[in-house]
């Protein structure tokens, strides 16, 4: 996001309520608002769905993980393997 001269920069999450909200730091999870996924913003499958286009219009990012957890998201089976299984096997919870 661009700020105005002399406003401080923000950026546009997901809260823990699946709602936008703004945050004066940047989110270190992107995710896949139709399918509800989260991952690192270095994910190999995310960014060669963003090369490819479409992807970048359902992007969405999160401060954290139990942000991420706690707005309805699970961990994508690519770039956060161990997370994914874990989620599968129902021992995650969005609790920090």
């Amino acid at each position: 996001m661009t700020a105005e001269a002399g406003e401080p920069k923000a950026w546009r999450l997901i809260g823990a309520d699946g709602r936008p909200c703004l945050s004066p730091v940047p989110g270190t999870l992107g995710g896949h608002r139709r399918n509800r996924l989260y991952g690192r913003l270095d994910c190999r499958s995310a960014l060669q769905a963003l090369a490819r286009g479409g992807y970048v219009v359902q992007r969405v990012f999160f401060l954290d993980e139990a942000t991420a957890l706690s707005a309805g998201y699970r961990p994508c089976a690519v770039c956060m393997p161990e997370r994914y299984r874990a989620w599968k096997a129902g021992e995650l919870s969005p609790l920090p």
